[in-house]
C-alpha cells in the first residue's frame, strides 16, 4: 500500500508530529470559528503560503491530492447558487479546501509510524473501558494508507470505463470501487490473521 508521506524532504519534517497534530487539532476549530469569506481566505492564502514553503515540487503534490474535493465543491457551490446564498457556500467550500489542504500538508510531513505513535500514546487512557490503543493506531494507520490507494484505484477504473465506451462513468464507478476495496480490505485481513493480528 502507499502513504501519504512526500518523500521530498521539507522543513516541516523535522517538526514533531505531536505538535504538528496538535497545531492542526487547533487550526481546526479556530478555522470553523470564522464566518466572513474575507477571512477565510486569508486563512485559505496562509495554508497555500505553508504549503509552498516545501518547494514547488512538494505544492505540486499537495495540489493533486486535493482533485478528489471537486465534486464536493462543485454540489456545494450548485447548491448555494440555487439558494441565493453565495456568502454562505464561499464559505463551506473554502473550510473544507483548507481544512483538507491543512490536512495534507500535516500527513505529507509526517511519518506513518510517528502518527500511530502519537495516536497510541493519546489512546492508552482508553485501555480502561476495554479498548485497545494499538487497534485504535492500526485503525487509523490503514484509513490513511488506504486513501491514496483508493484513488488511485478509482482513477484506474475509470481509464478502463472510458476505454470500453463513449458515455461518461459517473456513477458506474460507485459498484466497482466498492468491491475493490472490500478486497483490498480482505487481503489486509488475511495478511493480519497470517501475522497472528496486533500480537
Amino acid at each position: 500500500m502507499l502513504t501519504l508521506t512526500s518523500p521530498v524532504e521539507t522543513w516541516a519534517h523535522r517538526v514533531p508530529a505531536d505538535v504538528k497534530l496538535g497545531l492542526l487539532c487547533l487550526g481546526t476549530v479556530l478555522l470553523y470559528a470564522l464566518t466572513a469569506p474575507a477571512a477565510l481566505t486569508v486563512t485559505a492564502l496562509a495554508v497555500l503560503a505553508l504549503t509552498a514553503s516545501g518547494g514547488a515540487l512538494f505544492l505540486a503534490t499537495a495540489l493533486r491530492l486535493l482533485r478528489p474535493l471537486w465534486p464536493f465543491v462543485l454540489i456545494v457551490a450548485l447548491w448555494h447558487l440555487w439558494l441565493h446564498d453565495l456568502r454562505g457556500g464561499a464559505s463551506i467550500i473554502l473550510r473544507l479546501v483548507t481544512t483538507v489542504a491543512a490536512a495534507n500538508f500535516v500527513t505529507m510531513t509526517t511519518r506513518l509510524s510517528d502518527m500511530i505513535a502519537v495516536i497510541t500514546k493519546l489512546a492508552t487512557p482508553l485501555r480502561r473501558v476495554g479498548l485497545q490503543p494499538a487497534t485504535l493506531a492500526l485503525a487509523v494507520a490503514l484509513v490513511i494508507r488506504f486513501i491514496p490507494v483508493m484513488v488511485i484505484r478509482t482513477g484506474q477504473i475509470a481509464e478502463a470505463f472510458r476505454a470500453r465506451s463513449t458515455r461518461k462513468p459517473r456513477t458506474r464507478l460507485l459498484i466497482p470501487a466498492l468491491l475493490a476495496a472490500l478486497d483490498d480490505a480482505d487481503h489486509v485481513a488475511e495478511a493480519l490473521r497470517a501475522r497472528g493480528g496486533l500480537g
